[in-house]
């Protein structure tokens, strides 16, 4: 079918979509095994699709073929398709020709399967028929070619003689070549075989040597990081020696010019204090002197005081006498002067008033100075006691500090000490970490990319999970207790060696999770609970020793190296190996690596002793143990060196509080200092404005007196009348009062010449003076600066370096250093000797290990020159003796194309000599020459068309018996379809007759067959007359029927109304099927043209078959629900969709009667 045909063929309802395809699917029954399945069931498909079909049996895919196959062996004959009657059949069953009735009878019958075959056979035989006559063609012409050969075997037969002779003469030649170079070949291989056996040796010795030089070269790196550690070891201790011994030498110097300072400083010292006793002695003179002269002083004052206070008292009457007397002539009234003397009285009260007030104010002032002057004594006094307790806490801050440095020192010595040591290990841990990544590389070389990668994860996964079931790869866990085991255990571990062992596969499943997450490469791991080795028995021989018996382990990994391990034995060579394989059942290996597996698999060959695994994991399990080892101790000296800085900080920073607190005090007394030098200053003007105020005060009363004398002067005039000159007494008063002031000026006079007498005649007030100020401007303050430098000799923070306790911190220092030098030196003592012995014998061994690696060198020099040569040696021997067998080759294709020999060849040139033959030779190669146009193939052609000759006529034999063969096959194939139509056309007859008369009782039916001579007239034909004819002769087959009676001549079956026609195309239905019975019937519509008694009689007979096959029907007619049994309505939804659901006998004729309504 088309695409177009498939597409029309699928029912696709209302939806919009496009089907893509469509099935039919059919269950059968299959309890009575009809179909050889096996099942209950068969389940039959049929899927229709744009393109193609497909088939399926059992829910399985099948062939169209498969399906044809099994429906035959069920019964469904392919030549019988009357099992199913679909609509339209009765009609074309009806309306059908008798020549159309008698193909059906043939189909019927299995005629095409006949046809097919004598169709095929008659193909087959006209193939022979052109076969033959290719077959006559080529034997004319070969009878011709023979009898041209036939002429030119003579000729040939004279040219093969002399080419026999000629073949005999090259084969000889060949022959003797061929030995020769065979001999030539033994000679060279006997010579190979023993440089090879040359080379072998010295192959191992070259692999011995290149182990002794990898031995060397280590043992070499070794020497010389040890002779670098020692010589850094050694230049740093110098160089610290060095420097310290520098450092003393600066110290000292400093040392000796602070002493030399603190002489000087000393002899300053003293001289200041000297000077300081003499100022102190001094000014105690002065105050000695001074408080002699202040009480006399102080008397003279008093006395001068007295003296001036009376002079000026008379000097005051005197002149108010004066002033009276000059006021007589002045004055002409008394009113007046009255007036004059009253505003005078006036003027001198208020002025009065005003200089008491003054007096009063500087008593006030005078009094209140004086214990103001007690208190600053009291402040200075207390100020210098604080001075002296900053002195005292300066100086125990500076013990305290010093005992901090020692303890500084002593720490950084220590550290010094350990730092070295540090070094020293750094630079080991640091060659180990080498030397083991070193190892690992060559290790993981060993190994795929993926192993490496998931190895390390596996070690970092257990670190950081801490999964102590993970024991690590099976070769970190033994070691090999000879190294002559190393192939041996290398090669019978093979990968397994990198096998992760753990305790549980509980573990190994959660490694292998967190590896999967992570995606970091793949490993194998050997979980030990579900380790069960089964090792046969070891044999109990000195010649066979267990492989694990030659590892240490731990007992708790047993289980894993005897799964390894356990089932390999030692084996001295591989003879005795293989008989302990066949006699034990084990699996052995010899100690070159030679296995034999007790399967039967024998291993082994050259193996790379610089690739060793053994020794590879050997090198990482060495330089990793040393590794940890130093780099512990490097991690326990970097802790001890941590430790210490925590102590040297915390001293440091104890220094650092206390050098705080000595600045801190000494600023304090720098404040206390300057403010006792303040309240100094402050007591001197104290003292002065004391001073000043006693003179004031002093000036003030005199004064007052003279104002009360000259008020009351006034006052007293003032009480006597104006006259005009001064009275008696008066006047006497002036002349004693005259001679009163000039007695009390010569008083003051002489008491003013008093004053500037020198020595004992030296005058108190100059002297008092003179005193005072030589004590307060030169010995006070001289006093001062003695004081001050004094101290400042004494203060080492002052940046004297003059200074004592400099001096001290230096001494300090130098001791601390020359502790560190003697601890450097008793070190170096004891070390330098032992550490230039070792130089020494490093230096030495360093020289014997290179003279030992240069002349093993020279040997590998030496062996790879005579191995080079051994090689071209080889090369040449190879390119000769491939040479050789080129000829040999060539000396035999020779021979080879010389064709079949006769026998003397063998022996009748055996003996003779090589230029005699070469003559022969060369003679009947001249004489072959005339034979150049001879046909050389003439026997081979004569003989091949011979040989096609017969076999052309064995084969036209063949062909002519093949064909004989064929149309005997045809007469029967022609017979037996004879048979079978007229035993179907019998059987069909006698059924339709017996089913017409279960249709219709009162009617007989019958089928006749029409021959071609009797186109022209109708007759019966019985059995016999039947056997007689032949098919070719059948033309059709006639029905002639009567409803009514059995006697009739009957009425064909064009005659026939159509419920007649119906009834008849059923019954030949009927008649068919009883044929061949098939295992169901499907009939679609068959009662539509019955009328209602023949759909009875049709529903009747359908029931009494029922019991042999199951019969299906479609209708729309009463009749054949009747005697139906089950009832299927096929019903339609909204969207045209079928369904079939099983319904009620009620519901199926309820159906029917309104489609019969309806119509």
């Amino acid at each position: 079918m088309s695409k177009e045909e498939r597409q029309a063929l699928l029912h696709e309802g209302v939806t919009v979509a496009t089907t893509m395809s469509a099935y039919v699917e059919i269950v059968f029954d299959n309890s009575d095994n009809r179909f050889p399945t096996g099942h209950d069931e068969v389940i039959l498909r049929r899927t229709i699709g744009l393109k193609k079909d497909e088939y399926s049996l059992d829910k399985k895919s099948a062939s169209k073929a498969d399906v044809m196959n099994l429906l035959e062996s069920a019964g469904f004959s392919k030549s019988n398709p009357y099992y199913i009657v679909p609509q339209g059949r009765i009609t074309a069953l009806t309306n059908a020709k008798d020549h159309e009735r008698l193909a059906l009878l043939k189909e019927v019958a299995g005629t095409k399967v006949y046809e097919q075959r004598r169709a095929e056979s008659l193909r087959i035989m006209a193939e022979t028929d052109a076969k033959r006559t290719k077959i006559n063609e080529l034997l004319d012409y070969i009878e011709s070619r023979l009898a041209e050969l036939e002429e030119e075997k003579e000729e040939l037969k004279e040219f093969q003689d002399k080419d026999k002779e000629r073949r005999c003469l090259e084969y000889a030649l060949y022959q003797r070549e061929l030995e020769e170079v065979g001999e030539t070949l033994i000679e060279i291989e006997e010579d190979r075989k023993a440089d090879v056996h040359g080379a072998n040796i010295r192959r191992e010795r070259f692999n011995e040597r290149e182990q002794e030089i990898s031995d060397l070269e280590k043992d070499i790196s070794e020497t010389k990081h040890s002779q670098q550690t020692l010589k850094i070891t050694r230049d740093d201790t110098q160089a610290e020696l060095t420097d310290f011994v520098r450092t003393r030498t600066e110290l000292e110097c400093t040392i000796a010019d602070l002493r030399a300072a603190n002489a000087n400083a000393g002899g300053k010292r003293e001289e200041l204090e000297a000077q300081l006793a003499r100022v102190e002695a001094k000014i105690a003179e002065k105050e000695a002197v001074l408080e002699q002269l202040l009480p006399e002083w102080t008397e003279q004052r008093t006395l001068e005081a007295t003296e001036k206070r009376s002079l000026d008292e008379a000097n005051a009457k005197l002149a108010a006498l004066f002033a009276k007397q000059g006021r007589t002539t002045k004055f002409r009234t008394k009113s007046e002067r009255d007036a004059y003397l009253k505003h005078e009285i006036g003027l001198m009260e208020e002025y009065r008033r005003n200089q008491r007030v003054a007096l009063t104010t500087t008593q006030t002032e005078l009094e209140a100075a004086r214990p103001g002057r007690a208190e600053i004594d009291g402040q200075i006094a207390e100020v210098q006691n604080k001075i002296e307790d900053g002195r005292k806490r300066v100086r125990d801050l500076s013990e305290q500090v010093s005992g901090f440095k020692d303890q500084h020192s002593e720490f950084t010595e220590r550290r010094k000490d350990l730092w070295r040591e540090d070094t020293k290990l750094e630079s080991i841990v640091g060659r180990a970490m080498e030397e083991l990544r070193t190892s690992e590389r060559l290790l993981a070389g060993m190994m795929d990319k993926d192993t490496g990668t998931g190895l390390r994860a596996v070690d970092k996964i257990a670190e950081r999970n801490g999964f102590e079931g993970v024991y690590g790869p099976l070769y970190r866990l033994f070691e090999v207790t000879d190294p002559k085991f190393n192939i041996a255990v290398e090669l019978t571990a093979g990968n397994s060696l990198f096998h992760v062992v753990v305790d549980t596969d509980e573990t190994a499943s959660k490694v292998l999770d967190i590896m999967m997450k992570e995606k970091t490469g793949r490993v194998t791991f050997m979980p030990l609970n579900r380790l069960k080795p089964k090792n046969p028995p070891a044999p109990n021989a000195q010649d066979a020793e267990p492989l694990i018996n030659k590892l240490r382990f731990d007992p708790k990994f047993d289980k894993a190296f005897q799964q390894v391990f356990g089932k390999t034995c030692v084996c001295r060579d591989l003879t005795i190996a293989a008989a302990y394989v066949k006699s034990h059942g084990i699996n052995t290996i010899t100690l070159d690596g030679d296995k034999v597996d007790r399967k039967g698999a024998l291993t082994g060959g050259y193996h790379d002793i610089r690739r060793s695994r053994i020794e590879a994991i050997k090198s990482v399990t060495t330089w990793r143990s040393k590794f940890e080892a130093d780099d512990k101790r490097s991690k326990d000296v970097k802790a001890s060196i941590a430790q210490l800085e925590q102590e040297i900080t915390r001293v440091t920073g104890q220094m650092t509080v206390l050098s705080g607190q000595q600045n801190q005090t000494r600023d304090s007394r720098e404040r206390l200092m300057d403010e006792g030098n303040q309240l100094t200053r402050e007591k001197d003007k104290l003292t002065q404005r004391i001073a000043a105020l006693e003179v004031d005060s002093a000036d003030l009363e005199t004064e007052l007196t003279g104002l009360d004398t000259k008020l009351a002067g006034y006052q007293a005039e003032l009480a006597t009348p104006l006259a005009k000159g001064l009275t008696a007494d008066e006047e006497m008063l002036i002349g004693s009062l005259g001679k009163e002031v000039e007695k009390r000026q010569k008083s003051m006079v002489e008491l003013s010449r008093s004053k500037n007498k020198s020595d004992k005649e030296i005058k108190l007030e100059g002297q008092k003076n003179q005193v005072e100020i030589e004590l307060n401007e030169r010995l006070r303050r001289r006093r001062e600066e003695l004081q001050g430098r004094i101290e400042a000799l004494g203060d080492p923070e002052d940046g004297d370096v003059t200074s004592a306790d400099a001096l001290e911190a230096k001494t300090r220092e130098l001791k601390s250093l020359n502790k560190s030098i003697a601890t450097l030196t008793t070190k170096t003592q004891g070390k330098f000797q032992p550490m230039e012995k070792e130089g020494d014998d490093l230096t030495l061994k360093l020289q014997e290990l290179r003279a030992s690696l240069e002349k093993v060198q020279n040997q590998q020099t030496e062996d790879s020159r005579t191995i080079n040569r051994q090689q071209k040696t080889t090369e040449r021997y190879l390119a000769k003796r491939q040479m050789l067998l080129g000829r040999k080759d060539e000396c035999n294709r020779n021979i080879r194309d010389l064709g079949v020999l006769p026998e003397e060849a063998f022996e009748k040139y055996t003996s003779e000599k090589l230029e005699k033959l070469v003559k022969k030779l060369h003679a009947v190669n001249e004489g072959l020459k005339k034979f150049a146009h001879v046909n050389k193939k003439a026997f081979e052609q004569y003989n091949n068309f011979t040989k096609q000759r017969d076999q052309l006529l064995n084969r036209r034999e063949d062909l002519d018996k093949s064909a004989s063969s064929i149309e005997e096959l045809v007469e029967v194939l022609d017979q037996r379809k004879d048979e079978a139509i007229e035993r179907t056309f019998k059987q069909v007859a006698s059924n339709f007759e017996e089913v017409f008369e279960n249709l219709v009782p009162a009617g007989r039916g019958r089928l006749i067959i029409q021959r071609r001579i009797d186109q022209d007239e109708e007759m019966d034909e019985d059995v016999e007359e039947t056997q007689q004819s032949t098919i070719d002769n059948y033309t059709g087959v006639s029905i002639k029927v009567s409803f009514n009676s059995k006697v009739d001549e009957g009425l064909r079956i064009q005659q026939l109304s159509g419920g007649q026609k119906s009834l008849v195309a059923l019954a030949t239905v009927f008649a068919i099927q009883k044929c061949d019975p098939a295992p169901f019937y499907l009939f679609d519509e068959i009662d539509a043209n019955l009328d209602a008694q023949y759909r009875t009689a049709v529903a009747s007979m359908i029931q009494s078959l029922a019991s042999t096959a199951q019969f299906i029907t479609t209708t729309f007619r009463p009749e054949m629900l009747v005697t139906a049994d089950k009832f299927y309505g096929v019903l339609f939804n909204n969207q045209k969709v079928s369904s079939i659901r099983a319904i009620k006998r009620e519901e199926a004729m309820e159906f029917v009667d309104q489609e019969a309504q309806a119509q």
